[in-house]
C-alpha cells in the first residue's frame, strides 16, 4: 500500500510540472544548486545552444546580450535605461536595500549625473512567491529583479513556469572558468550556512551528529513551517551522499548508542523503499524523524543564538545561521565563548550543518531589465557590491575571486582574534571557510533539483510526523 502511495504522489508531482508548462524559460535556469566555485560545475565542454531567439521572451533576448558584456558595459546600459526612475527590488535578505545604494555609486562614477530612485521589499512569512507570481500577471512588471531563497519553491513555482530568467554575468562566469551558455544551474549570490552549536558551560559535549537527536534532546530550531529551507535541509539528508554520512557517523557510535537508535533505523527501511530512497535512505529517514519529533521549534534564529550564548543556557543546544553569532554583545554572563560550534570541535563526527543559496534572478516582465543585469552582476562581480552581506562570516560569495577578496577585507578565519592578531579571543567566530565546511565541516548543500523531486513524496512522509511540543 505505502508503495502505491509513493507511485501515486509521484506521478501527481510530473502531472503538476506538466500543467506549469515552459513560458520560454532561459535553458540556464536548471536545477544545480552549486555554482562551479562551489564544487559542482556544468558542462564547460558542450555548450548548451538553448532555444532559439524565436522562443526567448523580450527580457530573455536583453539577458542573452547581456551575458557577452563587462561590468562596465552593462553601467551604461542601466544609466540609458533607467537615468532618473524607480527601481523596485525584492527579496528574502534586507541587504539589498544596502546594496543598491553601492551600485548607484558606481554608477555615478561612470555618470555622475545619474540618479536612480529605489525601494526594497522583504515579504515576511515566504509571501514572496505569491508576490512575484501576481506580480507576473503584469504585461510589465513592477519588480526589475529578485534575491530569492528555497530552491525547491523556486524551481516547481518561479523556474518551471517562467516566472523567473537567469542572468549569468560574464565576469562572473570568467572567474568560474566557464561561460554563460556552459553554465548549467541558477546563479547564487552566496551560500549562507547553519551549524550546529551548543552551550559549553556545562559537563556535556557533542561528537556525533547523531547525539542530537538521541534521547531526551530537544534542541533549538526555526519551525521548518516557519522557514522552509529547513525542509529542504531534512529532504537533502535523503539524497545518498548526505545518508551515507549520516551511516558513517552511525556506525561510529559505540555499541551502547547505537542500540538506541537501531529499532528507529530498522523500522525505517521499507519506508525508505516505499519512497525509492538509495541504500542508506533508513538512517536519513530515522534521522528526520528523531530530529522533527525532538526539535524545539523557535521562530528565528537570533533568539536562539541569544539563548545558547548565556551561560543560564547549560546543555542546551541549536542548528542556527552561522553568522548570529556577529551580533553577541558581551557582558558577565553572555559570551560567544560560552559556546561551541560542534564541527570545530577535535573529532566531531558526521553532519556539521547545512547550507542554501541566495539566488539572484531578472523578472520575466522586468520594467529595468538592463539595469537588473547591472546590478546581478555588480553584487556577483565586485568586493564593494558583495559587502552588503559579505561583511559576515557563514556567507560564501559564488565568485572564487570576490570570496577571496571578500576574506581579504574582512579576514572572516581570523575573526575570534585579538587585537595582537595572535590571541584567541572568540574561537567560534574563526570561519574556517566554503571549502572546509563543504568538505571536512559536512555541510549538507540544497539541491533545488532534487528537493524539488522529493517534495511529493519524502516531503509527504515529513508532513505526517508527528512535531514535539515543548508545553
Amino acid at each position: 500500500m505505502k508503495r502505491m502511495i509513493a507511485l501515486l504522489l509521484s506521478l501527481a508531482m510530473v502531472l503538476a510540472l506538466v500543467a506549469c508548462g515552459d513560458k520560454g524559460n532561459n535553458s540556464q535556469n536548471s536545477n544545480d544548486t552549486n555554482t562551479p566555485s562551489q564544487g559542482t560545475t556544468g558542462d564547460t565542454n558542450t555548450p548548451d545552444p538553448g532555444p532559439s531567439d524565436a522562443n526567448l521572451t523580450a527580457t530573455q533576448k536583453i539577458i542573452k546580450e547581456a551575458e557577452g558584456m563587462t561590468l562596465e558595459e552593462l553601467a551604461k546600459k542601466a544609466i540609458e535605461e533607467s537615468n532618473g526612475k524607480m527601481f523596485y527590488g525584492v527579496g528574502n535578505s534586507s541587504r539589498g536595500k544596502s546594496a543598491l545604494p553601492l551600485f548607484i555609486e558606481y554608477l555615478q562614477t561612470i555618470d555622475p549625473s545619474y540618479k536612480l530612485d529605489f525601494e526594497w521589499q522583504q515579504p515576511k512569512n515566504n509571501k514572496i512567491f505569491d508576490q512575484l507570481t501576481a506580480d507576473s500577471l503584469k504585461d510589465t512588471g513592477t519588480f526589475a529583479m529578485t534575491l530569492i531563497q528555497d530552491g525547491n519553491q523556486i524551481e516547481s513555482k518561479m523556474v518551471q513556469t517562467g516566472i523567473l530568467d537567469t542572468f549569468i554575468p560574464k565576469e562572473w562566469a570568467d572567474a568560474n572558468g566557464t561561460t554563460a551558455d556552459a553554465y548549467d544551474g541558477y546563479l547564487a549570490l552566496q551560500t549562507l550556512n547553519k551549524v550546529f552549536m551548543y552551550n559549553n558551560t556545562g559537563s556535556k559535549s557533542y561528537d556525533n551528529c547523531w547525539d542530537f537527536v538521541a534521547e531526551g534532546e530537544h534542541g533549538l530550531y526555526m519551525d521548518i513551517d516557519s522557514e522552509i529551507v529547513g525542509k529542504n535541509f531534512l529532504y537533502m539528508l535523503t539524497e545518498d551522499t548526505y545518508a551515507g554520512w549520516l551511516k558513517e557517523a552511525f556506525n561510529a557510535l559505540s555499541a551502547d548508542e547505537q542500540a538506541y537508535f537501531q529499532p528507529t533505523i530498522k523500522a525505517m527501511e521499507s519506508e525508505a523503499a516505499d519512497l525509492g530512497l538509495g541504500a542508506d535512505g533508513a538512517y536519513a529517514l530515522a534521522w528526520i524523524k528523531l530530529w522533527v519529533e525532538s526539535y524545539n521549534a523557535q521562530t528565528d534564529d537570533g533568539p536562539i543564538c541569544n539563548t545558547l550564548v548565556d551561560k543560564s543556557a547549560t546543555d542546551q543546544f541549536g542548528l542556527l545561521v552561522y553568522s548570529k553569532l556577529r551580533s553577541v554583545e558581551e557582558s558577565s554572563s553572555v559570551s560567544v565563548n560560552n559556546i561551541n560550534v560542534a564541527a570545530y570541535d577535535d573529532g566531531y563526527t558526521g553532519i556539521g550543518g547545512y547550507g542554501y543559496c541566495h539566488y539572484l534572478f531578472v523578472t520575466d516582465n522586468s520594467p529595468l531589465p538592463w539595469t537588473a543585469c547591472a546590478f546581478i552582476a555588480y553584487m556577483t562581480e565586485t568586493v564593494d557590491g558583495f559587502s552588503a552581506w559579505g561583511k559576515d562570516m557563514g556567507g560564501y560569495s559564488s565568485n572564487p575571486t570576490v570570496a577571496a577578496g571578500t576574506e581579504e577585507k574582512y579576514g572572516h578565519s581570523k575573526g575570534g582574534m585579538a587585537e595582537d592578531g595572535i590571541t584567541v579571543q572568540f574561537e567560534a567566530k574563526n570561519d574556517r571557510g566554503y571549502d572546509w565546511w563543504t568538505t571536512d565541516g559536512k555541510l549538507v548543500l540544497e539541491d533545488p533539483e532534487y528537493c524539488a523531486d522529493v517534495s511529493f513524496t519524502v516531503g509527504s512522509w515529513v508532513e505526517m510526523l508527528t512535531k514535539y511540543s515543548a508545553g
